[in-house]
């Protein structure tokens, strides 16, 4: 069902959502909340464009296929896991922390890498399942 009002609606909240999910993966590494939880926030929002603008305008919007970003998330996440073993020799993730925090991100951890990672990686997965079910039905 394509209405009117859902295409309308969806323009603004695309946006929203995205900047929403962004939020909670930001937050994630002090608070509740992080890659993952970011990561469907992010998947929700390109479905809910594709229910109102069809998929393949979807896909136009995001230019790769979603499959893509799985193993460029899964480097960062590895990257992220083992970095304590290269510049420290502290066990794997083990949480290594920047001396001087950001005005509106906070201090930069390997955690914010790692979920960041993650993010990539939910987005990745979920939406690959879902296009490939939208497509074959």
């Amino acid at each position: 069902m394509k209405t009117i009002i859902l295409r309308t609606a969806s323009d603004f909240l695309l946006p929203v959502l995205l900047l929403f999910s962004v939020f909670i993966l930001l937050r994630g590494h002090y608070l509740p909340g992080g890659g993952f939880i970011g990561g469907l926030v992010a998947s929700i929002a390109f479905v809910l464009d594709a229910f109102a603008n069809g998929l393949e305008n979807t896909k136009k919007l995001l230019k790769i296929h979603p499959g893509f970003l799985m193993p460029f998330g899964l480097v960062i996440s590895a990257v992220a896991a083992i970095s304590p073993i290269i510049f420290t020799g502290q066990p794997i993730m083990t949480g290594l922390w920047a001396n001087d925090p950001i005005p509106v991100i906070g201090s930069i951890g390997s955690a914010l890498f790692f979920d960041t990672g993650v993010y990539l990686i939910v987005i990745g997965a979920s939406l690959t399942i879902i296009f490939t079910i939208s497509e074959s039905a």
